[in-house]
C-alpha cells in the first residue's frame, strides 16, 4: 500500500509539472515579423512637400517646424512668410519668398520621387489588418491597418485614438487606404496619443486626400496621392507630403517628428475603447503572455494542493 500511495503521488507530481512546463512555453514571447520604417529619403526635412498649384495659410500666421517644398509648380503659389518657417523653403524657379527661399530644381525633382517612392512602399506593405471606419476610442499596435469602408474617421466624440508601441520606440504604425478609397478625415478636436515608445516618426498615412479640422491634434506623416487640407488651431507632429495636389493650412502648427532612441520608452495608459491586434506583425505578445502566466500561477498553487494532500493520505496509511 505504501509503494502504491508513493506512485499516485509521485505520478501526480510529474503531471503537474507537465502541466506547468507546458504553460510556461505558452507565456513565452512569440517571434513575429517586424515592419521597418517607411525610408523618406530626401524628402524626410519636409515638413510640407506639395505638387500643385500651390501651398496656403489664410492669414499667414502657421508655424512651420522643417523644410517647405513645391513642385513641380513654380515657387510663386508658394504662400508663405519667411518668418513662419523654421526651415528652408524651397522652390524649382526664381520665385517664392524672399530672402529665405532657396531654388534647387534637382532637389526637389528627387525630393518629389522620393515621395513616391515612399508612397509605393507604403501601398505594399503586408499582412493587413482591417480596422473600422471610425478609429477614435480605438488603440492600436504595431502594424498595417487598412479600413472598413473607403475612409478612415477619427472623431472627438469617439475618444482618441491610441497608439501603443508596448515599449518598443520602433514600433511602426501604417494606416493605407486603397485608390478606391476617399482618404482620412480627422475631425474638429479629435486626438492622436502615443503611449509605450510609440513615436509620432514611425506613424504613417498612406492616402488620396486628407482634410484635419479644427483644433485637432495629429501625429504621423501623410503620404497623400493629391491634396491635404489642414483647418483652423490644429497641431501635428508630422508630415504634410502631398505627390499631386496643394497643401491649405489656417493657423496650424506643423512640426517635423524626431526619432529618439530604438528601445523602449514613453508610458501611459487609457481606459476604454477596443485593441487591435494585427495577425503580424507584432512587437509582443503581452495579453497572451499575462494570461499564461496566470495560469501557471495557478498550476503552482494545485500541485502544492496535491502534494500536501498526498503527503497526508501516506501519513494516515503509516498510521494504520
Amino acid at each position: 500500500m505504501k509503494i502504491a500511495s508513493r506512485k499516485v503521488v509521485l505520478g501526480t507530481i510529474i503531471t503537474a509539472a507537465a502541466v506547468f512546463l507546458g504553460n510556461l512555453s505558452l507565456g513565452a514571447p512569440v517571434a513575429h515579423a517586424v515592419q521597418a520604417t517607411v525610408n523618406l529619403q530626401s524628402a524626410a526635412p519636409f515638413a510640407i512637400l506639395s505638387g500643385t498649384p500651390n501651398i496656403t495659410d489664410a492669414g499667414n500666421t502657421s508655424v512651420i517646424q522643417g523644410n517647405v517644398g513645391l513642385a513641380p509648380a513654380t515657387g510663386a503659389g508658394i504662400g508663405l512668410l519667411c518668418s513662419q518657417v523654421t526651415g528652408t523653403i524651397y522652390s524649382v524657379d526664381a520665385a517664392g519668398p524672399l530672402p529665405c527661399r532657396v531654388t534647387n530644381g534637382p532637389l526637389m525633382v528627387t525630393a518629389k520621387n522620393d515621395l513616391t517612392a515612399a508612397y509605393t512602399d507604403a501601398a505594399g506593405r503586408t499582412p493587413v489588418t482591417t480596422a473600422p471606419t471610425e478609429l477614435g476610442g480605438t488603440t492600436k499596435v504595431a502594424g498595417v491597418y487598412d479600413s472598413a469602408s473607403t475612409t478612415f474617421a477619427l472623431t472627438a466624440g469617439a475618444g482618441p485614438l491610441i497608439l501603443d508601441g508596448q515599449g518598443d520606440s520602433s514600433s511602426v504604425f501604417i494606416f493605407e487606404m486603397g485608390f478606391n478609397g476617399t482618404g482620412l478625415t480627422v475631425g474638429s478636436g479629435s486626438t492622436v496619443a502615443l503611449i509605450n515608445g510609440a513615436q509620432a516618426c514611425n506613424v504613417f498615412w498612406r492616402l488620396d486626400t486628407a482634410a484635419i479640422n479644427t483644433t485637432a491634434t495629429f501625429k504621423g506623416t501623410i503620404l497623400a496621392l493629391n491634396s491635404i487640407s489642414v483647418a483652423n488651431g490644429a497641431t501635428i507632429e508630422g508630415r504634410l507630403l502631398a505627390r499631386n495636389g496643394n497643401v491649405t493650412l489656417i493657423n496650424d502648427t506643423i512640426t517635423t517628428p524626431t526619432c529618439a532612441g530604438t528601445t523602449g520608452g514613453g508610458g501611459g495608459s487609457t481606459t476604454g475603447g477596443s485593441t487591435s491586434v494585427p495577425t503580424l506583425p507584432n512587437t509582443g505578445s503581452g495579453v497572451e503572455r499575462t494570461s499564461n502566466w496566470l495560469l501557471g500561477l495557478g498550476t503552482i498553487l494545485t500541485l502544492g494542493i496535491l502534494v500536501s494532500m498526498g503527503l497526508l493520505v501516506i501519513r494516515k496509511k503509516r498510521a494504520l
